[in-house]
């Protein structure tokens, strides 16, 4: 078939036109290209113009290197690559001969670079009018393109992708990296979280999609404004933003902002100049959480609002963080960093001295979770008043339908609203009494004045009144020995000897249980004592014969113990049928709770839990007075004070040694999978079987996961020490932490701490070695050395 030659040559000009990967046309911009940051240097721009990648001043205090939409008033950044290191005027951005685009500063030090995937066969870049900006080869092939790279905003045609995440801005003007995380997780999660800031580490999930858990693939944005979850074949799985909006009307974005929602904006593209994103974004009603103050509550981090400030929601749906009365913000120009109390705490050491001196201030619809450190039930308002107000650590109070919650400060998770039905009983000083105040100054010096002077002209009348002191304090304590009476204490040791009934009552009927193991349930409790210590009262089963024995053996060899990573015993109850043992409480519950819950706690202070529970143990089996062997080293025994120290506890399987024995022969005691093979074996026991559940429990440390995972990802990983093992044989230890930035920044530490454990998991009791050799070998006083390969006999069922 012939053509006409205008035609053809149509035809060849049409061939020749270069197209991106996707058919879009746009500008080329050639390798060796750069742009300096400064205010007249222009930016490259999409076909369109609607898009430009270039320099944004950000405030005074420098240079984004950033892709924005550029035919609004308002040049809203969609993507940027050095949001927490800006640059100053005169740094430049360089296409290079190789396709790398490179950021330096003005002294030539390099702050950002693009990963290039495609190595060599880059042939031009161009910014796209899909706000992607992309380097290519001469086939049109992506070798790199921002949107593999997200910031904090998604834009139409663009797919988040396993393991991809938006990280919100610190504030609506500054762009580095803020509390909270959008994240598609490489096991098929979708989740908001906060994070512990300033680290990016996620912290508390707020938001995720339940029903389509462990399945979705990919988060899709198509050009039609839907946004969706899809499965690797494709079918949508669940829709996150459902509202149909023409793209050639208006401009879209979905952005995680400052404030921890995901919100989807729309701006007319026939907007008058003062037309603002917020203003069309009422005409687009989509945002996740629906109320982020009440969305956010993990028991650690500050809540939607810093420590000691609420939040509440604006008629525009967005949060506002308040200061509670008697409190200022930190910062008056960043909210989120929390409040100061701007009065003086209420002396501890005269507590009813100054109950006068300070007042209950109403907070309706509030609460301040998670910072309970008492609680009391059937009581009325007035009640939980006068409690908090004669209580130095009592910060506020929350009441409820006759319960009341004391809580301690920094108060967090703060939430006014009206789905809430508890109100704040806050506890603030009287009067304009603020802390570093002039008037208060000026009223301590006059003080102090006057003091001196009665003081220097008082000597004589002080020695007389301090003589009549001691005679009627001397009279007083005889006269109080008479009255008190002594108590039961067991001989040779300070332990006290209650009473069933003693329990009972501070223990109120045994009514709040904190655990439950094979010996019998331990249940909470407060003394009757002035300062009302808490308790944690063990209440043992019936036992008679060898079980009284050991209820005998450990009280007398536990009353006698005390180390720092031990939970020390108060005293005991030997009435009748009933046996009980009484210990101090410990604040923060198990570490099983600690490590095995939603948020991981830091590594550092995994660590030092594993230092404080090998240094326990050193303690029982070679440093007290009798040789103990605890048989059920577990995390569910070691307990976590208020500081968050490891603290051993539960003796009642532990077996004494004399001291002039080495070993000791029983029947299977202990936990399944912390259980060291000679149990299985019954061969004799030697405090090897404590080094074993030791390695178990260090292991779980270590990676802050069980030691047995039927769900585990990979069916190799079910068995922590086997995998362990595994990694550690392969040079591959990163892939036990890799989620954790803090481990994987002290892998020397996980590589010493993982030998140590699989020398401890050894199936010879022979080849493990001692808590005194443990200990050194964890604080690297002693050079740990390739373990061998343990026995595949690890109990795990």
């Amino acid at each position: 078939m012939d053509f006409p030659l205008p035609y053809c040559f149509f035809f060849l000009l049409l061939l020749l036109l270069p197209f991106s990967s996707n058919g879009q046309a746009h500008s080329n911009i050639s390798l060796g290209s750069s742009l300096t940051a400064a205010t007249d240097n222009l930016p490259w721009t999409s076909p369109s113009g609607e898009f430009a990648f270039g320099f944004q001043q950000a405030g005074d205090a420098g240079y984004l290197l950033a892709i924005w939409f550029n035919k609004i008033p308002e040049r809203t950044i969609v993507w940027s690559a050095n949001r927490n290191d800006l640059v100053q005027g005169g740094s430049r951005v360089q296409l290079t001969e190789d396709g790398e685009l490179v950021l330096n500063d003005p002294s030539g030090r390099q702050i950002w670079s693009s990963p290039q995937s495609g190595g060599s066969g880059a042939a031009y870049a161009a910014m796209l009018d899909t706000g992607n900006f992309v380097v290519a080869s001469q086939a049109g092939a992506n070798l790199w393109q921002s949107f593999d790279d997200p910031t904090d905003t998604l834009l139409p045609t663009q797919n988040l992708n396993l393991g991809a995440q938006l990280i919100a801005p610190y504030l609506e003007k500054n762009y580095s990296h803020g509390r909270f995380m959008f994240i598609l997780q490489t096991d098929g999660n979708l989740f908001l979280y906060t994070t512990r800031y300033p680290t990016t580490t996620v912290n508390y999930a707020y938001w995720s999609t339940q029903d389509s858990i462990g399945s979705v693939y990919r988060v899709v944005f198509n050009q039609s404004g839907y946004m969706y979850l899809a499965a690797q074949n494709g079918t949508m799985l669940n829709s996150v933003f459902s509202n149909s909006v023409s793209m050639q009307d208006f401009y879209l974005r979905a952005t995680l902002d400052y404030d921890g929602v995901l919100r989807q904006y729309a701006y007319p593209k026939t907007a008058s100049s003062s037309r603002r994103w917020p203003m069309a974004w009422t005409t687009l009603p989509n945002f996740i959480p629906s109320n982020i103050c009440v969305a956010i509550r993990g028991p650690v981090g500050s809540g939607a609002c810093g420590f000691n400030s609420y939040c509440m929601l604006g008629d525009d749906q967005r949060p506002r963080c308040k200061c509670p009365p008697g409190y200022t913000f930190f910062d008056p120009n960043d909210e989120r960093k929390g409040c100061k109390k701007n009065f003086i705490s209420q002396d501890c050491d005269h507590p009813s001295q100054e109950i006068d001196s300070f007042e209950i201030r109403d907070m309706l619809n509030t609460n301040f979770p998670y910072t309970d450190y008492d609680d009391f039930l059937s009581v009325d308002e007035d009640w939980c008043r006068q409690a908090c107000l004669s209580d130095c650590y009592c910060a506020v109070a929350t009441y409820n339908s006759g319960h009341c919650w004391k809580k301690t400060g920094p108060l967090s998770n703060g939430v006014t609203d009206p789905s809430i039905g508890d109100k704040a009983l806050l506890k603030v000083r009287k009067g304009n009494w603020t802390a570093g105040s002039s008037a208060k100054k000026s009223d301590r010096s006059t003080l102090i004045t006057t003091g001196s002077v009665l003081l220097g002209s008082s000597i004589f009348l002080i020695v007389l009144s301090l003589l009549g002191i001691y005679v009627f304090f001397t009279r007083w304590n005889q006269q109080k020995q008479k009255v008190i009476p002594p108590l039961h204490v067991m001989p040779e040791m300070n332990l006290q000897n209650f009473t069933y009934n003693e329990l009972e009552t501070a223990t109120g009927g045994f009514k709040e249980e904190l655990g439950r193991g094979a010996f019998g349930i331990v249940y909470r409790g407060a003394l009757a004592n002035e300062d009302k210590p808490l308790i944690a009262v063990k209440k043992l089963e019936k036992m008679a014969g060898e079980g009284d024995t050991e209820f005998n053996t450990e009280v007398k060899v536990i009353g006698r113990t005390n180390h720092k990573n031990l939970v020390q015993l108060v005293g005991f109850c030997k009435e009748g049928q009933n046996r009980l043992l009484v210990y101090e409480y410990m604040s923060s519950g198990s570490l099983s709770n600690y490590i095995f819950g939603y948020s991981r706690p830091s590594w550092h202070r995994r660590m030092q839990i594993a230092f404080g529970v090998a240094r326990g143990l050193l303690y029982l089996h070679e440093e007290c007075s009798s040789q103990i062997i605890h048989c059920d080293i577990k995390p569910q025994n070691i307990l976590l004070d208020e500081s968050l120290n490891a603290r051993i506890s539960d003796f009642g399987l532990a077996k004494l040694l004399k001291t002039d024995q080495t070993k000791t022969t029983t029947a299977i005691r202990g936990t399944k999978g912390y259980v060291a093979p000679e149990w299985f074996k019954n061969l004799p026991v030697t405090t090897k079987v404590d080094t074993y559940s030791f390695g178990i429990l260090l292991l779980e440390l270590v990676c802050c996961r069980k030691n047995f995972e039927i769900n585990a990802i990979q069916e190799h990983q079910i068995v922590l020490a086997d995998w362990a093992c595994d990694c550690l044989k392969e040079g591959k230890l990163n892939l036990l932490v890799e989620e954790d930035e803090e481990a994987m920044e002290d892998m020397k530490r996980v590589e010493r701490f993982v030998m140590v454990a699989i020398w401890c998991i050894q199936e010879e009791p022979s080849l493990r070695p001692g808590m005194k050799k443990v200990v050194q070998m964890l604080e690297g006083g002693v050079q740990v050395s390739v373990p061998p390969d343990p026995s595949s006999f690890i109990s795990t069922i």
